[in-house]
């Protein structure tokens, strides 16, 4: 049904499907061609008797995916898809071979990630020339971090075509994250600026702050905390799915210390006698709080002399370094920040450098 054949020193594979002649560059290695010659054939013969649904266009899933997303993910993540779709969009107007989803290949993965480091995408999911990103005197694209985290979601955009029976496998799967060697500074508070802060937070805002301080809570978690998710009987916080949200990386529990309780136990009596909302931090009519929490924080920031901060998330910044700075262990941490990968842990491993030392100090081995 096919062939491998060699250019220099480099070895390709040559077969059709559906009338049309494919050939694909694998690699130095003879082995590895004459397996994914037999991959390939393998694949096709799926499709031709009918064990491998119908070629199905980019364009077309991808708004079938939206559908499915606008229907089983909160709305600030079908947006986050949706966008990361558009970049896509973006980059597949330099490859009009790529119709078909079977033809997102690894490689063509590969030609996004340098098309994305290459280009910078403005606001409106489009090339702005007007407003290039400088970095070190030249024109570039998006961080590492940003790439990384687009190719994580059209990693899970592409397993439901693979679950729907539209790909036999992920063109994403072995494919490898970027380095992250232009990531910003974390900025986390010192317990100095932490008291300062609360210190000059008003009444309404002052328990919110110093619940993010406390529990590492992100800003939606915290805005869709409901009473019935506060367990005063256990001291747990759950982080839970409901109907109008969902948790970003699955359900888990914070524990309740002894600095929180009696925060929240005067906002429930207050709430008792009051609103009888269902929400911990309620808008002032009872429903879902419609502060705009970043622009607050910069005003009580700018008021209490702390710099630079301008973003809710160092909060949460703060209560995991603050935790590590003070011996807790990383898995620790990454349990109760819910984070899926250790990996997003680990950037506040230097926040504790005698800790690899004091495990070894800790070994009882008579040498």
């Amino acid at each position: 049904m096919g062939a491998i054949f060699k250019r220099g020193r480099v070895w390709y594979i040559d077969v059709r499907s559906g009338g049309h002649r494919i050939r694909k560059r694998v690699g130095a290695s003879k082995e590895v061609a004459i397996l994914a010659l037999k991959d390939a054939e393998v694949k096709i013969a799926r499709k031709e008797f009918g064990f491998y649904n119908p070629t199905m266009g980019v364009e077309d899933f991808f708004r079938k995916y939206v559908e499915y997303s606008r229907a089983n993910h909160a709305t600030s993540s079908t947006k986050r898809y949706a966008s990361v779709i558009d970049n896509f969009r973006l980059f597949l107007r330099t490859r009009k071979d790529v119709e078909n989803l079977e033809q997102i290949s690894t490689e063509v993965i590969e030609e996004y990630k340098a098309f994305r480091k290459d280009h910078w995408i403005g606001p409106r999911n489009g090339e702005d020339k007007r407003q290039p990103r400088i970095r070190g005197g030249e024109q570039s694209g998006a961080k590492a971090k940003t790439i990384n985290f687009e190719l994580n979601a059209l990693r899970t955009v592409l397993y439901v075509a693979v679950k729907w029976g539209y790909l036999t496998e992920n063109p994403l799967k072995n494919v490898q994250r970027l380095k992250l060697t232009d990531s910003k500074r974390i900025r986390f508070l010192s317990a100095k600026e932490c008291h300062a802060l609360c210190m000059a937070s008003p009444d309404d805002l002052l328990p919110i702050f110093q619940t993010l301080l406390l529990t590492g809570m992100r800003k939606g978690e915290l805005e869709n905390l409901e009473w019935a998710d506060v367990d005063f009987k256990r001291r747990k916080i759950m982080i839970r799915r409901k109907l109008f949200w969902q948790p970003k990386t699955g359900e888990r529990e914070i524990p309740i210390g002894s600095q929180l309780l009696p925060i929240l136990r005067r906002l429930d009596a207050a709430n008792s006698k009051g609103l009888k909302s269902n929400f911990v931090f309620p808008h002032k009519d009872g429903s879902r709080i419609k502060v705009k929490l970043r622009d607050q924080l910069i005003k009580v920031a700018q008021a209490a002399g702390i710099k630079d901060l301008s973003s809710i998330h160092a909060l949460r910044h703060t209560f995991a370094s603050q935790l590590v700075m003070n011996g807790v262990d990383l898995p620790t941490v990454q349990r109760l920040m819910g984070h899926s990968d250790i990996q997003t842990t680990l950037i506040y491993a230097h926040l504790a450098p005698d800790h690899l030392a004091d495990a070894v100090d800790k070994l009882a081995i008579k040498v």
